[in-house]
């Protein structure tokens, strides 16, 4: 430290005691420390006010010196209570600073001013969302655990907790946008390309939401009122579990941040859902023209049509599609031109940046869509038949013709058992491998194996899906789009499934223990905003790490307390040293005090 002096245009001299400083790729800065005064007043008081203060800034930089070394006393007899505790986690900090930079804090002020509340909606968005990034559990377990954390989350009850699940869920559509907006000053958003996928959510229960109807059968409350049907309920499931589920529709856009959410019951189909939450992002966060990337399972009449129209003039300036597309399931022409050996053979690398081989041929082709149409007076839609232009490619690969006959070997397996032993499936534990078996039937009530039919393995069926293994096919609306370039779109779509798998695996949102569709929304909402938090920090860290080692690193990254001021941090990996050049942040010291910790973590 040193003694500054400031020259006034009036003659006198403004004395401050400043200091100089380093900052991670900036360079040296100097920061003022105290303000003292101006030399003419200070010398009612000091004789030679310029020499008094240079001592004075002499000493504290000898005390502050002096504070870099502490000498604490520690007594190897000392014993801990039941519950005792004294790590605490500093990691979630890389993704309060991100929180920050979205300026959620301001939206939950805006969105809460004038509500009488004991409790802070913020508080609890950033308790919720931390913890299900690092220390994922129920509501309770979370405020139980809130001392996972070195910033205190005292000021909420499990009540509080679940007011403010309500408070959430009714502002979910509108946070989303608030994310959307707020997160183009850290990364560019770029939705000229985005996909679409869904998935479900499983919660340990034994019975199904049943919802109350009209005469029409829709759902209504209790009051009779219109309302939205209850999400809890039995639909298809990967693992074949018998749990009710919810299903969610995410969209991301073309750097795998999500943009939107939606949630619906677990049995209606994905297909009719990809369309509201497309409307709501356009209605409400651009309107730019997009390209939509969605599955195979995506890939139906209504929504091509929905999307692009009939594709026939050579401006069409409507939304864009690529598909994935049955090639198994397609009409017998497509599969004949499949089987037509005329493919091309192309050398390209992969992400790896090793060479692969691209087999495939492509063709610009009028598909006959047949679209629903309601017409007026009319309650019940009806079919309309449409001719598009559709560019189509397929491609084989020898890796996925390994895959598609050892999953089919799998499924002809449980066949087998299924045909030996009937007794032991039902509709839901027999799917996929009962398309296998002949005369098959199930109890419409009880979803039971109907006795007394013979069942006999489908060997027809099983040659025919053979001749298609390893072809698979990619469908689009823009027909100068290459063969390659079709596979880089489509091959993107794996962000947003390995984005499902970042909300199971490390935020282990399932199962979900909340229940009314609130505050099943509410708690998606804080999943979705892990999922915001933990992309925008990889593309901050330069896509150098995958979100699992990343949220690893984080949670290593705590510290103990070793004196009721002094704490030691106990892990630092080449994850936080990136975090620490990407913020600007000191991040390698092994002691500090607990208001240079605070101020870390800017509370």
């Amino acid at each position: 430290m040193y003694l500054y002096k400031q020259p006034q245009k009036n003659g006198d001299i403004y004395l401050s005691i400043k200091e100089k400083y380093h900052v991670p790729k900036k360079g040296a800065r100097e920061r003022t420390i105290e303000k003292i005064g101006y030399v003419s007043e200070l010398k009612e008081k000091y004789d030679d006010p310029i020499e008094h203060f240079k001592q004075y800034a002499k000493e504290l930089t000898e005390k502050a010196n002096a504070e870099k070394h502490v000498s604490i006393s520690i007594d190897m007899k000392s014993t801990m209570d039941i519950g005792t505790n004294d790590v605490r986690n500093v990691g979630y900090g890389m993704l309060k600073n991100l929180y920050k930079e979205l300026e959620i804090d301001k939206f939950w002020n805006w969105k809460t001013r004038g509500r009488k509340m004991k409790f802070s909606t913020d508080q609890i968005m950033k308790l919720l969302t931390f913890s299900r990034a690092l220390n994922p559990g129920s509501k309770r377990y979370t405020l139980n655990s809130k001392d996972f954390f070195f910033e205190p989350f005292d000021d909420c009850s499990l009540d509080d907790i679940y007011h403010a699940l309500d408070i959430i869920a009714e502002n979910k559509d509108d946070l989303q946008k608030w994310i959307y907006d707020h997160s183009q000053k850290i990364y560019e958003r770029d939705m000229s390309v985005s996909y679409f996928d869904c998935t479900n959510y499983y919660f340990d229960i034994s019975r199904p939401d049943v919802d109350e109807v009209d005469d029409d059968g829709n759902p209504v409350d209790e009051n009779g009122e219109p309302t939205n049907a209850k999400y809890r309920k039995r639909g298809p499931e990967k693992n074949h579990r018998p749990d009710p589920i919810v299903e969610m529709g995410l969209l991301m856009d073309r750097n795998g941040i999500p943009i939107a959410f939606d949630m619906f019951p677990g049995n209606e189909s994905e297909k009719v859902h990809m369309r509201p939450i497309i409307n709501k992002v356009k209605d409400e966060f651009d309107d730019c023209r997009v390209i939509y990337v969605a599955d195979r399972g995506l890939n139906t009449s209504d929504n091509i049509y929905w999307l692009n129209g009939d594709n026939k003039s050579d401006d069409n300036d409507r939304d864009g599609y690529v598909y994935g597309q049955s090639v198994r399931g397609a009409d017998a022409e497509f599969k004949k031109w499949v089987l037509k050996k005329d493919y091309r053979i192309d050398k390209l690398m992969d992400d790896e940046g090793n060479e692969v081989t691209f087999t495939h041929k492509s063709r610009i082709h009028p598909k006959e869509l047949h679209v629903n149409v309601t017409k007026p007076g009319q309650k019940k839609p009806s079919k309309k038949k449409v001719v598009v232009d559709q560019k189509q490619m397929v491609y084989y690969s020898e890796k996925y013709a390994k895959k598609q006959k050892a999953d089919r070997e799998a499924m002809i397996k449980r066949a087998k058992d299924l045909i030996a032993h009937p007794k032991k499936y039902d509709r839901m534990s027999a799917k996929g491998s009962s398309s296998y078996v002949l005369n098959i039937a199930f109890d419409k009530n009880t979803g039971e194996i109907v006795d007394g039919r013979n069942l006999e393995l489908d060997e027809e069926k099983i040659k025919e899906e053979e001749k298609y293994d390893g072809y698979y096919s990619i469908v689009t609306s823009e027909l100068e789009m290459s063969d390659q370039k079709m596979r880089e779109v489509y091959r993107g779509l794996a962000r947003i499934e390995d984005s499902f798998k970042v909300t199971k695996t490390y935020f282990e949102s399932r199962p979900v223990f909340v229940w009314t569709n609130e505050h099943i929304d509410a708690h998606f909402t804080t999943c979705f905003l892990a999922l915001v938090l933990i992309r925008l920090l990889e593309l901050k860290l330069g896509s150098k790490y995958q979100a699992g080692k990343i949220l690893e690193s984080l949670k290593k990254y705590n510290c103990t307390k070793l004196h009721t001021n002094i704490w030691k941090f106990t892990y630092y990996d080449e994850v936080i040293e990136a975090c620490a050049k990407a913020f600007d942040m000191t991040l390698n010291l092994q002691n500090r005090r607990q208001q240079d910790i605070q101020r870390l973590l800017r509370y």
